[in-house]
């Protein structure tokens, strides 16, 4: 079992940065698949980000504004959002995947996932 915490959320100016966090518990992190997700009001959850061993993976909207990292010692992942634009509006969700998948590309679907954090409000004014 894996809890997942976030934290790092709130309201910033288009253009900004915040930095979220997720801090997991249990002693097999390193062997997870972390994620991050976003759900928009009325709209379905989306991918953003994941790390895998060393790999990272973005979604097209967010590449080359955010940075998904990990401390594996510290049982923690980060997302920093640089240049945040409105569109970014969203709860976002840390989530944790046990099962092994041979294709990176299939963790980028949240059914793949089996740990999910509550969720952070990120609010970007224009």
């Amino acid at each position: 079992q894996v809890q997942l915490v976030e934290s790092g959320g709130g309201l910033v100016q288009a253009g900004g940065s915040l930095r979220l966090s997720c801090t997991a518990s249990g002693r097999t992190f390193s062997s997870y698949v972390m994620g991050w997700f976003r759900q928009a009001p009325g709209k379905e959850r989306e991918f953003v980000a994941a790390t895998r061993r060393s790999s990272t993976y973005y979604s097209d909207s967010v590449k080359g504004r955010f940075t998904i990292s990990r401390d594996n010692a510290k049982n923690t992942m980060s997302l920093q959002m640089n240049s945040l634009k409105p569109e970014d509006t969203a709860a976002y969700y840390c989530a944790a995947s046990s099962i092994f998948y041979y294709r990176d590309s299939e963790y980028f679907t949240e059914d793949r996932y089996d740990y999910w954090g509550q969720g952070t409000q990120v609010t970007v004014s224009s």
